[in-house]
This record gives structure tokens, C-alpha cells and sequence, in this order.
């Protein structure tokens, strides 16, 4: 993306183990696990990219796995007079450092001369596992408007969000002078409210009496050479926690109202709950926007087929064969196949990355494991069900009046309350979970 005679380049942060996340990232990278049915988490910071006309897209990763790298190259191929490109940069071992990246800025740090190739004045650094919709186009405008040499993306929320979220004090010219990292509840903040004249000036954000703090969404541009020279100069690991409020003191750092949907989704619980409001009558985020979509793999499988079901508030991703089945409140993946009987209230159902053969099939019955999908009349409520799994007939599944206890099992884990059966695991005929 130029502005004028200007390029930017987007650095998606990928995130580390994904502890927060597992076993969601057991055996792929934070940025690889699938979303919505039919995306996984890294489409949305890239199609936020290519709506914005930024072209040039670096992901930032620790864990390199093979479905993060296939997805990224079957997906994002652009043409030769685009000078567009999608790279996976993952923590590498050289004659110079031979240890994992700290944390954020620590990743970015080992990876300036790879950016040093594109000569770009701008970098414009995302989050990887976000869900929002915006133009950067409009940020750096602001950014360069501002003289600013680095802007950060902010939401108006309110006093009990705050807790969770970097908390920024601004001027009545959303210039930052202070910033204090997840405040506790009981703790005085009265100091960061919004400006009233800041309120007025941001002409595209409505704040209300209850949205009165600004919170960081971890979405920055900096001034390429600047950049450069403070993470040269500051050996700090982390840009929220270390290197941000270090710039804040020294110079100038804008700030963009944003006041779209944002959302936040690194933990089990935030990733369950926001899958399953997008199933609903009217979800926050609209995936149902074609002026700005959201990208995928293209995988050119034919329309799901229903047979005799009750399904109600749920979506059902493409190549899914779905045979008297009752399913509500629930997001069923790619490629799953649910047998006659099954229930299903309050579940996202990966899919499955191939179909069985009839042979394959076959098999299972002989050596007694159930196929890939959802068995006979299981039932299954409030829980997770990763790519591939095998769920027997007869299963039930988050229904019983039992005491559960939370952490991770051998075919499955529970966390917040939500079943998460593991991808691959196979769940015997008639267990109860």
C-alpha cells in the first residue's frame, strides 16, 4: 500500500505456544486453527490487509506447522504485477541467536532484516488472533496527518473491560501521554476518560456514557526507520507491556478511534462464544459483507446435503452431509458427515480435512472404531469438536449431570466448562463424557 509515494507492509504476529488456546493448537500454530466453519484465525488480519490494498504480509510464528503453511500457499497466491506476497517468518536458528522469540517485539526484532528488503516507510503491525474489520488506509492517513511516529488502533469500552486491556490516556488531540496495562478492578482510572473535545473531534465514533476508556487493540503503525531504531536500541521482548509505554514517554504517539466489533480471541472460552454468536439471528461481526470480505482456501466442494433435519440458528460449512439430524445454536465445519439420530445444541464442529472411502469405512467397522464425523444418535452439547475426530454411535456428550473436572485428557480436554474433543481423537461407541 502507498500513500503518495509512501509503502507500507503489514507484520502479522502470530503468537507463541497458544497455551491459552490448547488443545486447540496441540499439533498447529495459533494463527492455523479453524474459525467459522470454513476459515482459519490468520484469514481475517490477511483479508483486513488486502481490503486495505496492503499487498505485502509477513506472519510472525514460533510453532511452524504444516497446515498453517499448506493454507497460506494454497490460499494467497497473487500475480506476478502485484508484487503481493504472504510469508510465514518463524523463529529460526542462526549464527546469531538460536533461541525461540520472546515475545512480541522480540519477534519483530529477529526479523528487521527480512523487512529491510521491501524499503517500506511504514509498518503496520496485527494481531493474529483477532476478529474485526477495518480499513488501514484510514489509520495511516490519520498516522501521517497526526505527524505522529507511532499510532495505535483504540476502542472506547467501558470501566469493566478495562481490566483485561492496555488502557490509554490521550490528549483532547488523541495524542497518548500515558498508558497503564490491564488495570485492576478496584483501581482509580478516572484520569484516562476520554477527553470531551477528543469525543468530538473523532466525527466516525459514537461513544455512549458507558464507553468512556480507550483500550489498546494491539494494532500499531510505526514509522518504519523509527521502529527500527528503537527496537535496535530497547532489548525489550514485548510491544504492549515494555516498549509502548517507553515510546509514549519520549515521543509523539497518536491514536485511531476505531468503533467497529473487536474482539479478543485467545482463550478457549472467548473462541467458543464468539463462533457460536456468528451462528446466531444477528451476529456482532458480519461475515456477510461484499465489499469487505474475508478470504479463504478455496476447496471446491460441492453444497451440503440435508436429509430429513431440524437445524435451527446454526451454520453448515460446504461438503457436509447431514442425515436426520437435530442440530441448533451450533457451526458445522467442512467435509463433516453427521449420521441419523445425532443432537447437537451448542456446537462447533471443525469438520474433517478429507472424505472416506468406502473401503475406508469398511474398515472401521471390521476393526470396530467409528468413521470420521458424528455416529448415530449421539448427542452433544457445549462442547468443541476438532478437525478429523471420530465420535462413536450412541455417544452422549456434555448432557450428563456430572462433576467434570477441568484440564486435558487423552482423547479430549474441558476447559471453562466446554468440551473440547481433541483433532483425530477417536471417542468409542456409547461413551459418555
Amino acid at each position: 500500500m502507498s500513500m503518495g509515494k509512501k509503502k507500507a507492509i503489514a507484520i502479522v504476529l502470530g503468537g507463541g505456544k497458544g497455551t491459552r488456546l490448547y488443545p486447540l493448537t496441540k499439533d498447529r500454530s495459533k494463527p492455523a486453527v479453524p474459525f467459522a466453519g470454513k476459515y482459519r484465525l490468520v484469514d481475517i488480519p490477511i483479508s483486513n490487509c488486502i481490503n486495505s490494498g496492503v499487498k505485502q504480509i509477513y506472519i510472525l510464528t514460533q510453532f511452524n506447522s504444516a497446515s498453517l503453511h499448506n493454507h497460506i500457499a494454497n490460499t494467497y497466491i497473487f500475480d506476478t504485477f502485484s508484487n503481493g506476497f504472504v510469508e510465514i517468518l518463524a523463529a529460526e536458528q542462526t549464527y546469531h541467536n538460536n533461541d525461540w522469540y520472546q515475545g512480541t517485539a522480540d519477534a519483530v526484532r529477529k526479523n528487521l532484516k527480512h523487512f529491510a528488503d521491501q524499503a517500506a516507510d511504514y509498518y503496520i503491525i496485527l494481531s493474529g488472533d483477532q476478529l474485526y474489520r477495518m480499513d488501514f488506509q484510514d489509520m495511516l492517513r490519520s498516522h501521517i496527518e497526526s505527524g505522529a511516529v507511532l499510532t495505535i488502533a483504540a476502542k472506547p469500552i467501558s470501566r469493566s473491560e478495562a481490566t483485561g486491556l492496555g488502557i490509554i490516556g490521550a490528549d483532547d488531540h488523541g495524542i497518548i501521554k500515558k498508558f497503564y496495562e490491564k488495570p485492576a478492578s478496584d483501581l482509580d482510572i478516572s484520569e484516562y476518560r476520554i477527553p470531551e473535545k477528543l469525543m468530538q473531534n473523532s466525527l466516525h465514533t459514537v461513544v455512549n456514557n458507558n464507553n468512556e476508556y480507550l483500550a489498546s487493540m494491539g494494532i500499531y503503525i510505526f514509522d518504519a526507520r523509527v521502529m527500527e531504531e528503537i527496537l535496535q536500541s530497547n532489548v525489550s521482548a514485548d510491544f504492549g507491556k515494555e516498549i509502548i509505554p517507553d515510546v509514549i514517554k519520549t515521543r509523539k504517539v497518536g491514536t485511531f478511534l476505531f468503533d467497529g466489533f473487536w474482539e479478543d480471541i485467545g482463550t478457549i472460552k472467548a473462541f467458543y462464544d464468539i463462533n457460536l454468536d456468528l451462528a446466531s439471528m444477528t451476529p456482532k461481526f458480519n461475515f456477510y459483507n461484499e465489499e469487505m470480505p474475508i478470504y479463504t482456501h478455496r476447496r471446491h466442494l460441492p453444497a451440503t446435503k440435508v436429509n430429513f433435519c431440524n437445524i435451527s440458528s446454526s451454520l453448515t460449512s460446504e461438503g457436509s452431509i447431514i442425515t436426520n439430524a437435530y442440530i441448533v445454536n451450533s457451526i458445522i465445519g467442512v467435509r463433516t458427515i453427521i449420521e441419523s439420530g445425532a443432537s447437537l445444541d451448542g456446537v462447533y464442529c471443525m469438520g474433517s480435512s478429507y472424505y472416506e472411502t468406502p473401503e475406508e469405512k469398511a474398515d472401521n467397522i471390521r476393526r470396530k472404531i467409528p468413521s470420521v464425523g458424528i455416529g448415530r444418535g449421539t448427542i452433544i452439547r457445549r462442547a468443541i469438536i476438532d478437525q478429523n475426530a471420530r465420535i462413536g454411535d450412541g455417544c452422549r456428550i456434555g448432557i450428563d449431570d456430572i462433576q467434570r473436572t477441568e484440564g486435558d485428557f487423552n482423547n479430549y480436554s474441558i476447559h471453562d466448562g466446554i468440551i473440547v474433543i481433541h483433532k483425530n481423537a477417536i471417542i468409542p461407541h456409547g461413551t459418555t463424557l
